[in-house]
């Protein structure tokens, strides 16, 4: 097994981390590829690194049996939309605030190597979602998150129409609206009140943004269905983010398809946590205050 190992430079100890990590992985005797970015700086990175074991990140995808991120939530999204082009899994390791997206903490670092030593681990596949706006030229968009059309800086509301498999649902004014998916659904989805969706369920979200109407809901949907957007602004433009990485500006009035890829993104999930134990210590899902032991209680 061959790991590559991507690192976000930015954070503050990420340095004091991969040196850690790759010390863990030298003991457990497996095989890696570090990105070129993290030895910029050799007096941060306090252990010796052989030029053989260095490679760009584009090397890294193409060669690495699997693919660690140590980060964020926001290193996660970029590692796997880059890793899902070279069909390569992907394991997160957080450093940052909530990691949600993160299979572990630092501190599990060790259990982490020792379940992908021992082939404890699973492949898990999770959809994603491409969008193509019709009549303008741009790239093809991908979301492992979400894809959001907002006003951009305009102050005024977008007038938006939703059409799925050609059938009419709804003419409404918003701020904008949010496509997820499953993984999204705890994401900007969650906070305009949109439901949590288990990772596990084919399904697509669509959340209004601060809709002008006290009837307009989140609506779920199967997620063979293609969706149509229409939306327009006095603006001179209007902006579809994906993942909140990838920004695209488009004039008035815009018109963009969104479906299922054909193609998911590939997860790792070992034995050390679960989807329902991360939803509650993570976003404190479902915890009753009243209750003295929060993550523990089993319900019984």
């Amino acid at each position: 097994m061959l790991i590559g190992v991507i690192a976000n430079i930015t954070k503050e100890n990420v340095f004091d981390v991969v040196t850690s990590f790759i010390d863990e992985i030298k003991k457990n005797k497996l095989d890696y590829l570090l990105t070129k970015s993290i030895v910029e700086d050799e007096d941060r990175l306090k252990i010796k690194i052989d030029e053989d074991f260095l490679s760009d990140d584009k090397e890294i995808y193409e060669k690495s049996d699997i693919i660690i991120s140590i980060g964020g939530d926001g290193t996660m999204l970029s590692t796997v939309y880059n890793a899902q082009f070279y069909d390569k899994p992907v394991l997160g390791l957080n450093i940052g605030k909530l990691g949600f997206l993160a299979e572990a903490d630092i501190s599990q670092m060790d259990k982490i190597l020792k379940d992908l030593k021992n082939g404890n681990y699973q492949i898990q596949e999770r959809m994603l979602i491409t969008a193509e706006v019709q009549d303008y030229h741009t790239e093809k968009m991908y979301a492992i998150n979400d894809l959001v059309i907002d006003k951009s800086g305009w102050p005024k509301m977008l007038e938006i129409t939703a059409r799925v498999d050609g059938e009419y649902v709804s003419t409404f004014s918003a701020d904008g609206v949010i496509i997820a998916t499953p993984i999204g659904s705890t994401g900007y989805s969650l906070s305009t009140g949109g439901p949590v969706v288990s990772p596990s369920v084919d399904a697509i979200t669509l959340c209004p943004i601060s809709p002008h109407s006290l009837t307009m809901r989140p609506l779920v949907l199967s997620s063979d269905r293609e969706i149509v957007i229409k939306a327009d602004s006095p603006h001179s433009e209007i902006q579809i983010s994906c993942d909140g990485q990838r920004v695209y500006h488009i004039p008035p009035p815009l018109e963009i398809k969104i479906v299922k890829s054909e193609k998911p993104v590939k997860l790792i999930h070992t034995s050390i946590t679960t989807y329902f134990e991360t939803l509650r210590n993570k976003l404190l899902w479902g915890i009753d205050v009243r209750r003295n032991n929060l993550n523990d209680d089993k319900g019984e």
